[in-house]
């Protein structure tokens, strides 16, 4: 079964995934951004946010290596690179600066900051890419695509009943939620960086 489908490749994709785009954290910015919005528009903004940031994540998963060979910039200083970038977003998380960086919205808040960078932000693209550079059976990648879709409709299931889920956490709830979150996020971001560092000095690079 493992040849066809790797569950454990899935869980740790698929959690990754879910502590960075944070859908708990993304409640309150998508509820100030789409406050002026109908239902029926706030509706359709998730479900143009969802899938625009699964494009995104999804076509540097597949094209990102040619990107990185073409700059030729090696997989550990992206890795590198990237779990400072969540280290920054982790700290964001815990200190409440989040919202107050997205405070202003464009005139497509579901494409921009919604769909990208808010959810396919470098984290979750960086996460994706390494998790696909690392598979090297079909079952592995099928894992990995599995993931990311369902992250994805977890996330578009929070911002589909966006108003509902921060009525039952409330104010509280939510914040208690972003700052676990950016705990764990600060934790991957920790070992991303690690891992780059063990990358360059063994030589692996």
């Amino acid at each position: 079964m493992s040849s066809l489908f790797d569950p454990q490749l899935f869980g740790s994709v698929f959690v990754t995934l879910l502590v960075i785009m944070d859908p708990p954290g993304a409640l309150p910015i998508f509820l100030a951004l789409t406050g002026s919005l109908t239902q029926k528009q706030k509706i359709a903004a998730a479900r143009r946010a969802s899938l625009v940031a699964l494009g995104v994540i999804a076509a540097f998963a597949v094209f990102g290596q040619y990107i990185l060979s073409y700059l030729h910039i090696s997989l550990p200083a992206l890795q590198g690179a990237g779990g400072l970038l969540l280290l920054i977003v982790a700290l964001q998380l815990l200190t409440g600066a989040e919202s107050e960086q997205h405070a202003d919205a464009g005139v497509n808040v579901a494409l921009v900051p919604l769909g990208t960078p808010l959810l396919a932000g470098p984290g979750a693209i960086v996460a994706t890419m390494l998790a696909v550079q690392s598979s090297t059976r079909a079952g592995q990648y099928l894992a990995v695509a599995v993931a990311l879709v369902a992250a994805l409709v977890v996330v578009w299931l929070f911002l589909r009943f966006a108003s509902k889920v921060h009525g039952l956490l409330k104010d509280s709830g939510t914040v208690l939620l972003t700052r676990i979150a950016g705990l764990l996020l600060s934790a991957i971001a920790v070992q991303m960086v690690a891992d780059s560092i063990r990358a360059f000095v063994t030589g692996t690079a």
